[in-house]
């Protein structure tokens, strides 16, 4: 069987990434889009990255890919991406992923949102829809 954490480690490789205390400086910058691959429920209780773009981990392909009917915009901009998840192991894999689908500028928080926030990082709640 091939552990979780060979994978994460592969992705690491693949991918640019580096912790929360980096990629601040990334926040607000013109063609950076911040991805919050979490679930719905984390979001309500912990909050985001203000401005960042909400992927549940089980729709990015299909929102990647341009020929789906389900492609979102946000990843048809050529801009750069920085994937986050709780603690850096599902952005690690999502944004594998998304290189191998080749979307450009793919990076991702190592040390997730809860780095964020001993970093410092801005939160926000999560907008509300509709």
């Amino acid at each position: 069987m091939k552990r979780i954490k060979d994978m994460v480690a592969e992705a690491n490789a693949l991918v640019e990434n580096g912790p929360a205390a980096e990629m601040l400086a990334l926040h607000d910058q013109a063609g950076v889009t911040f991805v919050d691959l979490r679930d719905p429920r984390e979001l309500e209780r912990e909050g985001m990255i203000p401005g960042a773009f909400h992927c549940p981990r089980g729709m990015l392909e299909f929102w990647i890919d341009p020929d789906s009917p389900y492609a979102k915009p946000q990843f048809q901009s050529g801009g750069r991406f920085v994937f986050y998840c709780a603690s850096g192991w599902r952005s690690a894999l999502a944004a594998r992923t998304a290189h191998e689908m080749g979307l450009d500028g793919v990076s991702h928080v190592n040390d997730g949102f809860s780095g964020w926030k001993k970093a410092g990082g801005p939160t926000a709640e999560r907008p509300k829809k509709g």
